[in-house]
């Protein structure tokens, strides 16, 4: 797994232990579901009522193509299914 994946399993099981409530409000779950399984038009798009700045969309299509390049589909479905799970959870 890369680095960005890492980083993510990283931040969901710091979510996990935090003992705080771990649901994502609809707007970042949309975000972060467009992110994995959008193209990167879709997450740009999605992110400018968020954000009109021109470098912060440019970034965010950046960081977007390398994500696409590095993280093969399992690393995009295996952190879905995380992300999904913690928002499911019991304890959250």
């Amino acid at each position: 797994m890369k680095l960005a994946g890492a980083l993510l399993l990283l931040g969901a099981a710091l979510l996990l232990t935090s003992g705080g409530d771990c649901g994502l409000c609809p707007a970042l779950q949309k975000k972060v579901d467009i992110f994995f399984n959008g193209t990167t038009e879709e997450y740009v798009e999605y992110l400018k009522p968020y954000n009109k700045d021109t470098n912060v969309l440019e970034n965010a299509a950046n960081i977007k193509k390398c994500s696409d390049r590095t993280l093969t589909e399992e690393d995009k479905a295996q952190a879905t299914i995380l992300i999904n799970k913690i928002t499911a959870s019991r304890t959250c």
